[in-house]
């Protein structure tokens, strides 16, 4: 992917139109480091980036680590369902 600016806070996600699993708090040459909620940073190479727009980034999941892939599938958990917000 051509190097596209990134800004830091960017909503991370893993399809178009998809639920937000993150939010990045770092961008550096190689990498950006994505906050998930609960779990804290994971540092993501810039190959798993598949798009850039709109203050969004979309990650290809196949290029991301597996802690990374439970983190957001967990990110959640600890919500009460009740509370609406």
């Amino acid at each position: 992917m051509q190097q596209t600016e990134i800004p830091n806070e960017a909503m991370v996600f893993f399809t178009e139109g998809g639920d937000g699993v993150g939010a990045v708090r770092e961008v550096t040459p190689d990498a950006l480091t994505v906050y998930v909620e609960n779990f804290g940073e994971f540092l993501v190479p810039r190959k798993a980036i598949k798009a850039v727009h709109d203050g969004k980034v979309v990650l290809d999941r196949d290029q991301v680590s597996e802690k990374l892939l439970r983190a957001v599938a967990h990110a959640h958990d600890g919500e009460d369902p009740r509370l609406v917000g």
